[in-house]
C-alpha cells in the first residue's frame, strides 16, 4: 500500500526500508556508483517528461511573506546542471573540491546541495550564526576552495577571510541582486 500526496503514489517507509534491507541481504544489487542528482531526479524527471509519472513540485519553498518558488524535476533538474557549472567552470572547483556555503535555507541552498551531487564537490554547511572565528577555522580546517553566502551575511563572511582560512579560496559567491567587490553573483552565473 502507499499514501497519496498530490495525486502521486509515494512508497511507505516500511517499502523503503525493505528496499535497502533486500541489498543488505544481497538480493538486490548495490550499484558502484550513485549519484542522487542523476540517479533519481533525472530519473524522475524522465518519467514526468515521458507521462509516466504525474508532474509534481520536486522544491517547493514559501518564505514569510508567502512569496513562493516551486521547481519540477526537470526544471531542478536544469537549474543543478547550470550551478554544477558555475562551480565547476567560473569557480574553478573540480570533483573532491569543498565549498563552504554559510547561507539561510534560501532556495538556492537546495539548489547548491544538488549541484554538489552532480558534481562531486563537497558542500560544508554552515549556519547564519557562524562567527568570523567559526568560519576562518572552518575554512582553514577543510581547504575549502570557495564560499557561498548571501548580501546579509557577506560583510560577516569577509571579516573572517583575512585570516589563513582563506589561504586556499579560488572564489568566493554570493547569491542575492546586488554585486560585491571580488565576489562572483550565483544568480547573474545562472
Amino acid at each position: 500500500p502507499s499514501r497519496t500526496f498530490h495525486g502521486n503514489n509515494r512508497l511507505l517507509t516500511s517499502q523503503i526500508v525493505s528496499h535497502y534491507e533486500a541489498i543488505n541481504q544481497g538480493k538486490k544489487e548495490l550499484p558502484e556508483y550513485f549519484n542522487f542528482a542523476s540517479d533519481v531526479l533525472d530519473k524522475w524527471a524522465q518519467l514526468e517528461k515521458d507521462g509516466r509519472k504525474p508532474a509534481n513540485p520536486a522544491f517547493w519553498w514559501v518564505n514569510d511573506e508567502g512569496d513562493e518558488v516551486k521547481w519540477s524535476f526537470e526544471e531542478l533538474g536544469s537549474l543543478s546542471r547550470k550551478a554544477a557549472n558555475v562551480l565547476s567552470e567560473a569557480c574553478g572547483l573540480q570533483r573532491g573540491d569543498r565549498i563552504v556555503a554559510i547561507l539561510p535555507r534560501v532556495p538556492e541552498w537546495w539548489l547548491l546541495n544538488v549541484a554538489c551531487m552532480r558534481a562531486g564537490i563537497v558542500l560544508i554547511p554552515g549556519t547564519s550564526q557562524l562567527t568570523a572565528k567559526d568560519i576562518s577555522y572552518r575554512l582553514q580546517a577543510s581547504k575549502a576552495k570557495c564560499i557561498v553566502t548571501n548580501d546579509t551575511l557577506a560583510p560577516a563572511v569577509e571579516s573572517a577571510l583575512s585570516g589563513t582560512g582563506s589561504q586556499f579560496l579560488k572564489s568566493k559567491l554570493i547569491v542575492g541582486q546586488g554585486s560585491r567587490n571580488g565576489w562572483l553573483n550565483l544568480k547573474e552565473l545562472l
